[in-house]
């Protein structure tokens, strides 16, 4: 299927012309039948020569209901503009090339229609002219009479054409419909309908609906009045939703894949044809079928943050409009630069951010994005709209290589400085870092652990080149332990002993880790060859010995040896025997 929206000025036979292709009556309410003059959305169909479904979005051409116009053409592809013969180009036609050319579309069909009325050459040659001068650029031409059905025949053929130069459908791509309308159904509740222009939507389907972000669920799916299990893009479709109800969603409300779009309240945009210092500071933002209010601050000559009233679905190179109400004027395009820009609270951030934003031109680019932003999550980028293809650093983090380097020389400096600062500690804890680092997640702490850098005990620890040396007042108590150990080498010193030389837990732990002690239970240190003496010592006693045989031979209590034996069995030293007793292992290992 394929759909295209009209355009064009009031009463130029927008509706009559649809009418007439389809056979189908677009115009839904009473008021528009009496007055004879569309004021909301029309929706009709027909199959082209080809067998190709068109489906057309019949938009009301009076000033007063541009809002409306706009929902209908943000989310389509191609335009049908109408043109009357007998009155030629005028000022909604403007206005509605002018919305089409501020939101980028590039395919379109001039129609000329009441050439019974009047010669159409004039109105063909001014409205081409003026389409030209636009993204549209050159169209193809067609002058009909919906009265004497002269031209129709040709039209079905050029709209033929046109349909064959649309680009193909990404039924790849994520979802985004903006609902356009919603009404309740007796028996099935609320149903919304929209045109898909890129994914597809199945029944069951779970989706997030914004801007509120609830969850609800596709119960059924109709499109051109048929029900469906499965539509692809581009398409006009009716979902009926189970979980909300019918006051709970409207007109700009946007249906997403949850977790597939970011939702955004502020971002930085490229105004098209338009000096952004001119711009007045509140104005409506027209996309897809939403209009929001935004607040406008510019940031250089043709850049500016936008902040909207609600957060909306975007991706980096989204097109849009901006209207002043007020004046009942599409003041220009924009196209999205940066869906999550960073905030600007110091001074001289703004003029820098303009500096940035003058080199974007709305492409999302992998290595670009993290170049500025130096980390972001693989689905932040995803959802952004960045064709991710790199492997993440750590979890689902992905960083700039430059800004990676940069990370790791600054923690291993940190590090160090922490080490300096605290000697009898056994590295600077993760959380320090990541602070002092300014990194939003742990994991990426951890990950720097590399090369220079190792990760211990929830701490990060520079490896020492060589003998560490402990503080001299910690050495020189160790030196003492060492005196005490030397005169009997498996009697290790008391508490209060340790207390007396100053050792408490961090500087005992500091002596352990340079190697200087040997921990072997809390309380109980020993020099670091005490094992090896221990079981060449052993060797001697008679095979198998009892603890207490153990402990008279290596001197000491049963405070020191009941411990010391399991250590020498957890390094296979001794071998510890169903009855209790033990063995010397005669390799020693």
């Amino acid at each position: 299927m394929h759909v295209i929206a009209t355009a064009g000025h009031v009463d130029h036979g927008k509706s009559t012309l649809v009418r007439t292709l389809t056979g189908m009556e677009p115009d839904r309410w009473a008021e528009e039948k009496r007055r004879g003059m569309t004021i909301d959305l029309g929706f009709a169909w027909t199959a082209l020569p080809s067998g190709a479904q068109v489906a057309f979005v019949d938009v009301p051409g009076h000033e007063r209901f541009v809002p409306n116009m706009l929902a209908g053409v943000g989310p389509v592809p191609a335009a049908m503009l109408v043109v009357a013969a007998d009155e030629g180009w005028m000022p909604q036609s403007a206005e509605h090339l002018a919305a089409l050319d501020a939101l980028g579309v590039r395919h379109g069909l001039l129609v000329v229609t009441r050439s019974d009325l009047a010669d159409p050459d004039l109105a063909r040659a001014e409205a081409m002219a003026e389409i030209a001068a636009t993204s549209i650029g050159e169209v193809d031409v067609v002058a009909v009479s919906a009265v004497t059905g002269e031209g129709i025949p040709e039209l079905r053929l050029a709209l033929e054409r046109l349909v064959q130069q649309l680009p193909p459908a990404e039924c790849a791509a994520p979802v985004r419909l903006w609902v356009d309308r919603s009404f309740s159904v007796k028996g099935s509740g609320t149903v919304v309908t929209g045109t898909l222009p890129s994914g597809s939507l199945a029944v069951g389907d779970e989706l997030e609906l914004g801007p509120g972000r609830r969850r609800v669920r596709v119960r059924g799916l109709q499109s051109l009045g048929a029900s469906h299990s499965r539509v692809d893009a581009v398409a006009r479709v009716a979902l009926n939703l189970r979980g909300v109800e019918r006051d709970e969603v409207g007109r700009g409300d946007a249906l997403v894949p949850p977790g597939a779009f970011l939702w955004s309240d502020t971002v930085d945009v490229r105004v098209g044809g338009l000096a952004t210092p001119d711009l007045p500071t509140e104005l409506v933002l027209h996309v897809g079928s939403a209009a929001v209010p935004v607040r406008v601050r510019p940031l250089g000559q043709d850049t500016a943050r936008l902040a909207f009233a609600s957060p909306l679905p975007l991706r980096i190179g989204d097109r849009a409009l901006l209207r002043d109400p007020g004046r009942r004027a599409v003041l220009g395009g924009v196209t999205v630069l940066d869906v999550r820009p960073p905030a600007l609270r110091r001074r001289g951030a703004a003029a820098a951010r303009a500096a940035e934003l003058k080199q974007l031109e709305g492409r999302p680019d992998e290595a670009d994005e993290l170049r500025r932003r130096g980390l972001a999550r693989r689905a932040e980028l995803a959802a952004m709209g960045v064709a991710v293809a790199g492997t993440p650093v750590a979890g689902d983090w992905l960083a700039d290589p430059g800004t990676w380097r940069r990370l790791r020389a600054a923690a291993v400096e940190e590090a160090r400085r922490y080490a300096d600062a605290h000697p009898l500690e056994p590295g600077v804890p993760l959380d320090v870092v990541r602070q002092q680092l300014g990194l939003p997640d742990r994991i990426l702490v951890e990950a720097l652990a590399a090369g220079q850098l190792q990760a211990r005990g929830g701490r990060l620890v520079v490896p020492a080149a060589g003998a560490p040396a402990l503080p001299a007042p910690v050495a020189a108590a160790v030196q003492a332990v060492a005196a005490d150990l030397a005169e009997a080498p498996f009697r290790a010193p008391e508490a209060d002993r340790l207390a007396s030389l100053g050792l408490g837990v961090r500087e005992l732990a500091a002596a352990v880790r340079v190697g200087a002690l040997l921990k072997v239970a809390d309380g109980v240190y020993l020099l670091p060859d005490a094992p090896a003496r221990a079981a060449a010592l052993l060797a001697g006693v008679a095979q198998p010995f009892t603890l207490s045989e153990a402990r008279q031979a290596l001197g000491t209590t049963r405070r020191v040896a009941v411990p010391f034996l399991e250590l020498l069995d957890r390094t296979g030293l001794t071998q510890r025997l169903p009855d209790d007793r033990r063995t010397v292992r005669k390799s020693g290992g």
